[in-house]
Protein backbone atom coordinates (compact mmCIF):
# COMPACT_ATOMS: atom_id res chain seq x y z
CA UNK A 1 0.00 0.00 0.00
CA UNK A 2 1.48 3.38 -1.04
CA UNK A 3 1.00 6.71 0.65
CA UNK A 4 1.87 10.27 -0.24
CA UNK A 5 3.11 12.90 2.19
CA UNK A 6 1.69 16.29 1.19
CA UNK A 7 2.83 19.72 2.33
CA UNK A 8 1.38 23.05 1.26
CA UNK A 9 0.33 26.47 2.45
CA UNK A 10 -1.94 29.17 1.11
CA UNK A 11 -1.76 32.74 2.36
CA UNK A 12 -5.01 34.15 1.07
CA UNK A 13 -7.58 35.84 3.33
CA UNK A 14 -10.40 33.53 4.47
CA UNK A 15 -13.59 35.27 5.55
CA UNK A 16 -14.85 32.26 7.48
CA UNK A 17 -12.06 29.95 8.77
CA UNK A 18 -14.52 27.83 10.76
CA UNK A 19 -16.46 27.06 7.60
CA UNK A 20 -13.28 25.88 5.90
CA UNK A 21 -12.44 23.70 8.92
CA UNK A 22 -15.81 21.94 8.59
CA UNK A 23 -15.29 21.50 4.84
CA UNK A 24 -11.83 19.93 5.33
CA UNK A 25 -13.06 17.61 8.09
CA UNK A 26 -15.90 16.34 5.92
CA UNK A 27 -13.46 15.50 3.13
CA UNK A 28 -11.16 13.59 5.50
CA UNK A 29 -14.00 11.57 7.06
CA UNK A 30 -14.46 9.21 4.12
CA UNK A 31 -10.79 8.81 3.16
CA UNK A 32 -7.56 7.32 4.49
CA UNK A 33 -5.91 10.61 5.46
CA UNK A 34 -3.99 11.85 8.51
CA UNK A 35 -2.19 15.09 9.24
CA UNK A 36 -2.23 18.62 10.63
CA UNK A 37 -4.15 21.43 8.98
CA UNK A 38 -4.14 24.85 10.63
CA UNK A 39 -6.57 27.45 9.34
CA UNK A 40 -6.95 31.14 10.15
CA UNK A 41 -8.14 34.36 8.61
CA UNK A 42 -4.72 34.55 6.90
CA UNK A 43 -5.01 31.21 5.12
CA UNK A 44 -4.00 27.55 5.52
CA UNK A 45 -0.85 25.71 6.60
CA UNK A 46 -1.05 21.95 6.03
CA UNK A 47 1.00 18.76 6.24
CA UNK A 48 -0.64 15.37 5.78
CA UNK A 49 -0.27 11.82 4.53
CA UNK A 50 -2.84 9.96 2.47
CA UNK A 51 -3.37 6.81 0.48
CA UNK A 52 -2.19 7.48 -3.08
CA UNK A 53 -5.65 7.69 -4.61
CA UNK A 54 -6.96 9.87 -1.80
CA UNK A 55 -3.98 12.22 -2.11
CA UNK A 56 -4.84 12.72 -5.77
CA UNK A 57 -8.49 13.27 -4.90
CA UNK A 58 -7.58 15.86 -2.28
CA UNK A 59 -5.33 17.85 -4.62
CA UNK A 60 -7.97 17.83 -7.36
CA UNK A 61 -10.65 18.85 -4.82
CA UNK A 62 -8.60 21.77 -3.55
CA UNK A 63 -7.70 22.98 -7.03
CA UNK A 64 -11.35 22.90 -8.08
CA UNK A 65 -11.89 25.78 -5.65
CA UNK A 66 -10.83 29.10 -7.31
CA UNK A 67 -9.38 30.27 -3.97
CA UNK A 68 -6.87 27.41 -3.94
CA UNK A 69 -6.30 26.74 -7.65
CA UNK A 70 -2.67 27.92 -7.63
CA UNK A 71 -1.46 26.11 -4.50
CA UNK A 72 1.96 24.46 -4.81
CA UNK A 73 1.63 20.93 -3.41
CA UNK A 74 4.89 19.24 -2.41
CA UNK A 75 4.71 15.44 -2.55
CA UNK A 76 6.84 12.57 -1.25
CA UNK A 77 6.17 8.84 -1.46
CA UNK A 78 5.88 6.85 1.79
CA UNK A 79 5.22 3.26 2.81
CA UNK A 80 2.98 4.26 5.74
CA UNK A 81 1.23 7.23 7.29
CA UNK A 82 3.56 10.00 8.44
CA UNK A 83 1.03 11.28 11.00
CA UNK A 84 -0.78 9.44 13.81
CA UNK A 85 -4.13 11.21 13.44
CA UNK A 86 -6.00 13.98 11.66
CA UNK A 87 -5.99 17.40 13.35
CA UNK A 88 -7.85 20.18 11.57
CA UNK A 89 -8.32 23.29 13.65
CA UNK A 90 -8.20 27.05 13.95
CA UNK A 91 -4.88 28.67 14.79
CA UNK A 92 -4.68 32.45 14.99
CA UNK A 93 -0.98 32.49 14.11
CA UNK A 94 -0.08 30.17 11.24
CA UNK A 95 3.56 30.97 12.07
CA UNK A 96 4.62 31.80 15.63
CA UNK A 97 6.04 35.30 15.31
CA UNK A 98 4.13 37.29 17.95
CA UNK A 99 4.08 40.56 16.01
CA UNK A 100 2.08 42.07 13.19
CA UNK A 101 3.45 41.37 9.71
CA UNK A 102 2.37 42.90 6.42
CA UNK A 103 2.25 39.90 4.08
CA UNK A 104 2.01 42.20 1.07
CA UNK A 105 5.71 43.00 1.57
CA UNK A 106 7.23 39.53 1.25
CA UNK A 107 10.56 38.85 -0.42
CA UNK A 108 11.01 37.87 -4.05
CA UNK A 109 10.21 34.19 -4.61
CA UNK A 110 13.18 32.40 -6.17
CA UNK A 111 12.72 28.96 -7.83
CA UNK A 112 15.19 26.21 -6.81
CA UNK A 113 17.25 26.34 -10.00
CA UNK A 114 17.83 30.09 -9.65
CA UNK A 115 18.44 29.72 -5.88
CA UNK A 116 21.17 27.18 -6.55
CA UNK A 117 22.87 29.62 -8.96
CA UNK A 118 22.58 32.45 -6.42
CA UNK A 119 24.21 30.26 -3.76
CA UNK A 120 27.08 29.41 -6.11
CA UNK A 121 27.66 33.04 -7.15
CA UNK A 122 27.04 34.88 -3.87
CA UNK A 123 29.52 37.52 -2.73
CA UNK A 124 30.37 39.26 0.57
CA UNK A 125 27.29 41.46 0.27
CA UNK A 126 24.99 38.42 0.31
CA UNK A 127 23.80 36.63 3.43
CA UNK A 128 21.93 33.31 3.37
CA UNK A 129 19.73 32.94 6.46
CA UNK A 130 18.37 29.61 7.70
CA UNK A 131 14.94 30.55 9.05
CA UNK A 132 14.49 27.40 11.17
CA UNK A 133 15.05 26.28 14.75
CA UNK A 134 18.48 25.08 15.85
CA UNK A 135 17.49 21.40 16.06
CA UNK A 136 16.50 21.62 12.37
CA UNK A 137 19.69 23.11 10.93
CA UNK A 138 21.97 20.96 13.10
CA UNK A 139 21.34 18.01 10.80
CA UNK A 140 21.22 19.88 7.49
CA UNK A 141 21.59 23.33 5.92
CA UNK A 142 22.74 25.16 2.80
CA UNK A 143 26.42 25.79 2.19
CA UNK A 144 27.59 28.95 3.94
CA UNK A 145 24.24 29.70 5.58
CA UNK A 146 23.95 31.88 8.66
CA UNK A 147 22.51 29.65 11.40
CA UNK A 148 20.88 31.73 14.16
CA UNK A 149 21.04 29.73 17.43
CA UNK A 150 17.34 29.98 18.26
CA UNK A 151 15.24 27.39 20.04
CA UNK A 152 12.20 29.19 18.63
CA UNK A 153 11.92 31.80 15.92
CA UNK A 154 9.89 34.05 18.15
CA UNK A 155 13.40 35.42 18.72
CA UNK A 156 13.77 36.39 15.06
CA UNK A 157 12.68 40.06 15.33
CA UNK A 158 15.63 40.70 17.67
CA UNK A 159 17.98 38.98 15.22
CA UNK A 160 16.67 41.17 12.38
CA UNK A 161 17.36 44.30 14.41
CA UNK A 162 20.92 43.16 15.16
CA UNK A 163 21.52 42.32 11.51
CA UNK A 164 20.42 45.82 10.57
CA UNK A 165 23.14 47.22 12.84
CA UNK A 166 25.79 44.92 11.37
CA UNK A 167 24.94 45.25 7.67
CA UNK A 168 23.76 47.98 5.34
CA UNK A 169 20.09 47.13 4.64
CA UNK A 170 20.21 48.99 1.32
CA UNK A 171 23.10 47.05 -0.22
CA UNK A 172 22.87 43.66 1.51
CA UNK A 173 21.19 40.87 -0.43
CA UNK A 174 19.25 38.68 1.99
CA UNK A 175 18.47 35.10 0.94
CA UNK A 176 16.11 33.22 3.28
CA UNK A 177 14.95 29.61 3.36
CA UNK A 178 12.87 27.29 5.53
CA UNK A 179 11.37 23.81 5.28
CA UNK A 180 8.29 24.43 3.14
CA UNK A 181 8.28 28.17 2.51
CA UNK A 182 5.65 29.59 4.84
CA UNK A 183 8.01 30.88 7.54
CA UNK A 184 9.90 32.86 4.90
CA UNK A 185 6.68 34.64 3.94
CA UNK A 186 6.49 36.14 7.41
CA UNK A 187 10.20 36.63 8.11
CA UNK A 188 11.00 38.14 4.72
CA UNK A 189 8.21 40.69 5.27
CA UNK A 190 9.72 41.45 8.67
CA UNK A 191 13.13 42.01 7.05
CA UNK A 192 11.49 44.42 4.61
CA UNK A 193 10.02 46.30 7.59
CA UNK A 194 13.54 46.59 8.99
CA UNK A 195 14.59 48.36 5.81
CA UNK A 196 16.28 45.54 3.87
CA UNK A 197 15.51 46.21 0.23
CA UNK A 198 16.89 43.10 -1.51
CA UNK A 199 15.17 40.12 0.10
CA UNK A 200 14.79 36.74 -1.60
CA UNK A 201 13.06 33.58 -0.40
CA UNK A 202 13.38 30.01 -1.65
CA UNK A 203 10.10 29.20 -3.37
CA UNK A 204 8.62 25.99 -1.94
CA UNK A 205 11.31 25.80 0.73
CA UNK A 206 13.93 23.07 1.09
CA UNK A 207 11.33 20.40 0.32
CA UNK A 208 10.81 21.73 -3.20
CA UNK A 209 14.53 22.35 -3.63
CA UNK A 210 15.24 18.69 -2.82
CA UNK A 211 12.61 17.52 -5.30
CA UNK A 212 14.14 19.61 -8.09
CA UNK A 213 17.86 19.95 -7.30
CA UNK A 214 18.62 17.15 -4.83
CA UNK A 215 21.48 17.80 -2.38
CA UNK A 216 23.47 20.21 -4.56
CA UNK A 217 24.76 23.03 -2.28
CA UNK A 218 23.03 21.33 0.68
CA UNK A 219 24.87 19.61 3.54
CA UNK A 220 23.18 16.83 5.54
CA UNK A 221 19.50 15.95 5.62
CA UNK A 222 16.19 17.68 6.27
CA UNK A 223 14.23 17.76 9.52
CA UNK A 224 10.48 17.40 8.97
CA UNK A 225 7.59 17.73 11.42
CA UNK A 226 6.08 14.28 11.03
CA UNK A 227 6.86 10.67 11.91
CA UNK A 228 9.80 10.56 9.49
CA UNK A 229 11.62 13.29 11.46
CA UNK A 230 14.63 13.26 9.12
CA UNK A 231 14.61 12.75 5.34
CA UNK A 232 17.40 12.82 2.72
CA UNK A 233 17.18 15.28 -0.17
CA UNK A 234 18.81 12.74 -2.49
CA UNK A 235 20.34 9.28 -2.51
CA UNK A 236 23.79 10.72 -1.81
CA UNK A 237 22.75 12.84 1.18
CA UNK A 238 25.41 12.95 3.90
CA UNK A 239 25.16 12.87 7.70
CA UNK A 240 26.46 16.01 9.46
CA UNK A 241 24.70 15.58 12.80
CA UNK A 242 26.31 14.06 15.90
CA UNK A 243 25.18 11.99 18.86
CA UNK A 244 24.73 14.44 21.73
CA UNK A 245 26.23 11.93 24.17
CA UNK A 246 29.36 10.62 22.47
CA UNK A 247 29.77 12.81 19.39
CA UNK A 248 29.70 10.02 16.83
CA UNK A 249 28.16 10.77 13.42
CA UNK A 250 24.38 10.54 13.80
CA UNK A 251 21.20 12.29 12.67
CA UNK A 252 18.52 10.16 14.34
CA UNK A 253 16.26 12.10 16.72
CA UNK A 254 14.55 10.79 19.86
CA UNK A 255 12.43 12.39 22.57
CA UNK A 256 14.01 12.16 26.03
CA UNK A 257 12.36 9.37 28.03
CA UNK A 258 11.97 11.74 30.97
CA UNK A 259 8.45 13.07 30.51
CA UNK A 260 9.27 16.25 32.40
CA UNK A 261 11.98 16.93 29.82
CA UNK A 262 10.88 15.31 26.53
CA UNK A 263 13.78 17.10 24.80
CA UNK A 264 14.36 16.22 21.16
CA UNK A 265 17.97 15.09 20.76
CA UNK A 266 20.19 13.17 18.34
CA UNK A 267 21.52 9.89 19.68
CA UNK A 268 23.26 6.75 18.46
CA UNK A 269 21.86 3.34 19.45
CA UNK A 270 24.73 2.55 21.83
CA UNK A 271 24.13 5.72 23.84
CA UNK A 272 20.38 5.27 23.64
CA UNK A 273 20.83 1.94 25.43
CA UNK A 274 23.39 3.33 27.89
CA UNK A 275 21.23 6.28 28.94
CA UNK A 276 17.95 4.32 28.64
CA UNK A 277 16.46 6.78 26.18
CA UNK A 278 17.35 9.90 28.18
CA UNK A 279 19.18 13.00 27.00
CA UNK A 280 21.39 13.22 30.12
CA UNK A 281 22.26 11.45 33.38
CA UNK A 282 20.01 13.70 35.47
CA UNK A 283 16.98 12.78 33.40
CA UNK A 284 17.55 9.09 34.16
CA UNK A 285 17.00 9.57 37.87
CA UNK A 286 14.78 12.63 38.22
CA UNK A 287 11.12 13.09 37.32
CA UNK A 288 8.81 10.74 35.45
CA UNK A 289 10.82 8.44 33.21
CA UNK A 290 9.19 6.27 30.56
CA UNK A 291 10.33 2.63 30.42
CA UNK A 292 13.04 2.14 27.79
CA UNK A 293 12.23 -0.28 25.00
CA UNK A 294 14.93 -0.96 22.44
CA UNK A 295 12.85 -1.19 19.29
CA UNK A 296 14.75 1.26 17.08
CA UNK A 297 11.64 3.44 16.93
CA UNK A 298 12.71 7.01 16.27
CA UNK A 299 9.21 8.38 15.79
CA UNK A 300 8.06 11.34 17.89
CA UNK A 301 6.78 10.38 21.31
CA UNK A 302 2.99 10.05 21.52
CA UNK A 303 1.02 10.99 24.59
CA UNK A 304 -0.05 7.90 26.50
CA UNK A 305 -3.68 6.92 26.62
CA UNK A 306 -5.42 6.21 29.94
CA UNK A 307 -4.54 2.50 29.99
CA UNK A 308 -0.84 3.19 29.31
CA UNK A 309 -0.71 5.80 32.06
CA UNK A 310 -2.29 3.39 34.55
CA UNK A 311 0.12 0.61 33.63
CA UNK A 312 3.07 2.99 34.12
CA UNK A 313 1.78 4.08 37.54
CA UNK A 314 1.34 0.45 38.61
CA UNK A 315 4.86 -0.46 37.50
CA UNK A 316 6.26 2.51 39.45
CA UNK A 317 4.32 1.49 42.54
CA UNK A 318 5.57 -2.10 42.31
CA UNK A 319 9.16 -0.93 41.89
CA UNK A 320 8.84 1.30 44.96
CA UNK A 321 7.54 -1.61 47.05
CA UNK A 322 10.56 -3.74 46.10
CA UNK A 323 13.04 -1.12 47.31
Amino acid sequence: MKYRVIAYYCLKPLENPQEEIVRQKEFFQTRDMMGRIYISEQGINAQMSALDVHAEEYIAWMRSDPRFADIQFKLHEASEHAFPKATIKYRRQLVAIDCEVDLSKTGEHVPPKVWKKMIEERDENTIVIDVRNDYEWKIGHFDGADLPPFETFREFPGYAEQLKQARDPKTTRVMMYCTGGIRCEYYSALMKDEGFENVYQLDGGVIQYGLEEGSDQWHGKLFVFDDRLVVPLSEDSTTIGHCEHCGTSCDVYYNCANMDCNELFTCCLDCLRKFKGCCCCDCQSEGRVRPFHEDGNAKPFRKWNYEEKQAWKESRAQAAEQV
